[in-house]
């Protein structure tokens, strides 16, 4: 893999130079109205006396109300709560025997991107760590106009055809009678769907894994979840999938966490972004494909156009093609993740549709909610969406027209002005679809190839550890348990029971069902080990956050040398300590403890270290929070560190030293390197699961 970190690309400097004219710096300037005229009281409306009444003249009052009164516009049906960044693609080799799109050619170009991460079912004020599909779009701004990657962390979707896509929605959004419950699916209107909608249970395996209490933005996969195109110059074809791996691997939430940071922090996974790159931890994901040749295209038991389906990898391996960094923050969340504005459909050449049908129906979809959502048919003209390449053709005025299109003729063909603008060939970089045979009469139904609903559901659990299927189970009875009604949660047990009888048995004991007899569960037995976090975790602590416990009268041998360490290791530490503010040692230095056990939670950390020093410790003892901070961070299976007096503090929060995975001790400071070594490399374990609780 060919990687140039450092060699910046005119492409690059262009993006900058566009968003830069939009950009406006307040500071130090003084205050006008929309039409630039100073502002001289910006205190008071314009009254018939000073206890007179508001003067409909006052012009400043007006527009400034008036403009309040529109700040908002409609939120998107799905994927309203999100976070973006900016950042930049390089193409690892050339790859020109597959596709044409030219910022796939040149590892020395770095492509601008802009990257908006979301949920799903919840409105714009929902909480991040919810059970939900996580969204993954990126905007690439290429010299050949504009290509969006629209996609899920999960690699496959509910439904096959587009015409079911309002039913999905209607069905996972809080119920209209009462608007109950906000971004949950733990309600008998979605499970009343899914059982009655059956292609929707791979997705649901899914839904129901860890892969839906992602840890962090930074650590979850991205799918097209489609079939794309690759073309060539020579015009040959492959099908294509697109994949994005994250350099720190694929890690998530345990269930408790997730449900205790949607109140401690909602805002936890746009923070956890937005602070790596503030701190220059920057977020890296791998871009890979999966290819398929067109004659290969009927090779499989499974459709490879149907949307609820994957290409297992070991089938079809994952060509890693490319690299994205995410290296700059947001100026302004509203002008730029609010507007920006994805659609599948915005391709450059080399990058072609399949006939998926989910596809093709979202191709409409996007555009059509755009104008609703952005005021009309210039969205496109927002600075967040605009392309880097000239626009040029007969588009005219709508709602927020921005350009100040020259000249009197805005048709094609003309004479008028020698037939500008006018389209390009093929060789000059005009775009050709794919020319594909298609036959058929007009029906509505499927391909039998879609029938098959339960085979890959049997797939993906054939391929999870004992762990993750136990998080599996645990999920549906969260899920189902919450569903009023008796029949749906029995329809649900019996949807399954397709998939595993092992499955359908532990489901229906925790939800008060039957275990369906006489149901023919699949008898698929192969399994992919890619689907499996577990199985592929990378084990680093880089960029894992540690919560230092310490108070005045710490030992400071056992705080600085340990801090560094972990500095070292790219882990960042934190004191928490009974007040925030400056705490003092033994032998006078002094730390900032910048959370309180009442300002912060264990759910907020990756582990937890203990440090030395008595006086320090015994004020803890004292504290019931710092049990509680050490008892929860053991729950979740984190690493939990200690030194010298440090132990006791574990010992009074009822975890016995040394004696479970993930705990580690140090009782003398001078063995602290040693100690700190160990506990990083627990760290990079990211879970103990054996640990018995």
């Amino acid at each position: 893999m060919r990687k140039d970190e450092n060699k910046e690309s005119v492409q690059e400097n262009v993006k900058d130079e566009q968003l830069e004219q939009f950009r406006v710096d307040h500071k130090g300037k003084k205050m006008t109205t929309n039409q630039g005229v100073r502002v001289s009281d910006d205190e008071h409306s314009l009254k018939a006396g000073d206890r007179g009444p508001t003067l409909m003249e006052d012009f400043q009052f007006r527009e400034k109300m008036t403009h309040f009164d529109h700040e908002r516009i409609p939120e998107r049906v799905v994927h309203a709560r999100g976070f973006g960044a900016h950042g930049y693609f390089q193409v690892y080799e050339p790859m020109a025997e597959y596709t044409k799109a030219k910022f796939l050619q040149d590892p020395s170009v770095k492509t601008p991107v802009f990257v908006r991460f979301s949920t799903v079912a919840g409105s714009r004020g929902s909480a991040d760590s919810v059970r939900d599909v996580r969204g993954f779009a990126t905007k690439f701004y290429t010299e050949e106009g504009n290509y969006d990657l629209v996609g899920n962390n999960i690699p496959v979707f509910f439904i096959q055809d587009a015409m079911k896509f309002p039913d999905l929605v209607h069905s996972f959004k809080p119920e209209p009678h009462n608007e109950i419950p906000q971004a949950s699916t733990a309600h008998d209107t979605f499970w009343d769907f899914v059982a009655n909608n059956t292609e929707s249970a791979h997705m649901i395996m899914w839904a129901m894994s860890d892969r839906a209490i992602p840890r962090s933005y930074r650590m979850m996969e991205g799918f097209g979840v489609h079939t794309f195109r690759f073309v060539n110059e020579q015009g040959k074809a492959r099908f294509v999938k697109f994949h994005w791996k994250p350099v720190l691997g694929v890690h998530s939430f345990v269930w408790d966490e997730a449900q205790k940071l949607a109140g401690r922090d909602p805002d936890f996974h746009r923070r956890d972004l937005w602070e790596a790159i503030e701190m220059g931890d920057y977020p890296e994901f791998e871009l890979g494909v999966q290819m398929i040749e067109e004659e290969e295209e009927f090779n499989f038991d499974f459709d490879i156009l149907d949307p609820t389906k994957l290409w297992p990898e070991e089938i079809v391996p994952v060509k890693i093609i490319g690299k994205m960094t995410l290296d700059r923050n947001q100026d302004n969340v509203f002008a730029e993740t609010e507007q920006a504005a994805f659609h599948p459909g915005h391709v450059v050449p080399g990058i072609d549709f399949s006939n998926d049908p989910l596809l093709q129906g979202r191709l409409f979809s996007y555009t059509d909610t755009q104008l609703i959502r952005l005021g009309g048919p210039n969205f496109h003209q927002i600075p967040i969406n605009r392309s880097v390449a000239p626009v040029h053709n007969n588009q005219r005025d709508g709602y927020h027209q921005m350009n100040i299109d020259k000249g009197q003729v805005s048709y094609h063909k003309n004479s008028l002005q020698g037939n500008d603008p006018h389209p390009a060939s093929e060789a000059e970089g005009g775009y050709v679809h794919y020319q594909e045979k298609v036959e058929g009469r007009k029906v509505r139904q499927r391909s039998d190839s879609f029938k098959d609903h339960y085979s890959q559901a049997k797939l993906f659990w054939n391929s999870m550890t004992d762990i993750e299927k136990e998080h599996i189970i645990e999920a549906f009875h969260f899920e189902v348990g919450k569903v009023k009604s008796k029949e749906v949660r029995q329809q649900v047990v019996e949807v399954f029971a397709h998939v595993d009888e092992e499955l359908a048995a532990a489901i229906a004991a925790g939800v008060g069902a039957e275990v369906p007899t006489g149901v023919s569960a699949s008898k698929v037995t192969l399994s992919s080990a890619a689907l499996s976090q577990e199985l592929n975790k990378k084990k680093s602590a880089a960029t894992r956050k540690v919560a230092v416990l310490a108070a005045d009268g710490y030992e400071d041998a056992t705080v600085t040398p340990v801090i560094e360490t972990l500095k070292e290791a790219g882990v960042h530490a934190e004191i928490v300590s009974g007040h925030v503010g400056m705490i003092t040692g033994a032998d006078g230095q002094q730390q900032e403890a910048v959370h309180s056990f009442l300002t912060s939670d264990p759910v907020v950390f990756d582990a937890i270290y203990v440090a030395g020093g008595q006086a320090s410790v015994e004020q803890m003892k004292k504290n019931q929070k710092a049990a509680e901070f050490i008892k929860d961070a053991f729950k979740h299976f984190k690493t939990i560190g200690a030194a010298a007096e440090g132990g006791e503090l574990l010992v009074a929060a009822g975890i016995q030293a040394g004696s479970d995975p993930g705990i580690v001790i140090v009782h003398d400071d001078k063995e602290v390197k040693d100690f700190s070594e160990s506990f990083i490399a627990a760290l990079a374990e990211h879970r103990h699961w054996s640990r018995q609780l």
